[in-house]
């Protein structure tokens, strides 16, 4: 199983899907997409680690940087499919699109679709990173490794 994303930074709700994920699948590699598009407040490397560092203890749980089209990668990495949460309606439609352009380009592409915990249904990395842009206090939305890198964030002038 393989589960792409950005995770700028990670959540609890994607360590929720991860957990639930790695009791369903034999093997979960998290891909940490490069997001150029994106202008990610961490850079690959960084994220790359704190996704590591978040993972630590997942035995069946590996994690890996990449850059490029998501059937490349999932051509090389072996996947039987590709895990995608699913917070809202409004996630449905673009993960619907995703899956099928993708599917296009490579026809055993898969893709499975988790709902997260009800808790983190909301929790999205685009308002984590504002909410600690703004100095509000992130800590209930992120695991303690991504609140450190936020605070060092803070000290270096970053955000």
């Amino acid at each position: 199983m393989l589960y792409p994303g950005t995770f700028d930074p990670i959540t609890n709700g994607h360590l929720d899907l991860v957990k639930r994920a790695s009791k369903l699948f034999d093997e979960v590699v998290i891909a940490v997409a490069h997001g150029h598009h994106k202008k990610p407040l961490f850079s690959l490397a960084e994220r790359v680690a704190l996704v590591e560092a978040c993972v630590r203890g997942m035995p069946n749980v590996t994690v890996i940087g990449f850059s490029g089209l998501l059937v490349d990668l999932f051509t090389a990495q072996r996947a039987s499919a590709v895990l995608r949460g699913l917070r809202a309606v409004s996630d449905f439609e673009y993960e619907f699109q995703l899956a099928n352009i993708n599917r296009e380009l490579h026809p055993d592409f898969e893709a499975i679709f988790l709902p997260p915990a009800q808790q983190y249904s909301f929790i999205s990395s685009t308002l984590v990173r504002e909410i600690a842009k703004l100095g509000g206090d992130s800590s209930k939305f992120v695991p303690p490794e991504v609140e450190a890198a936020f605070a060092q964030k803070k000290r270096d002038g970053v955000i």
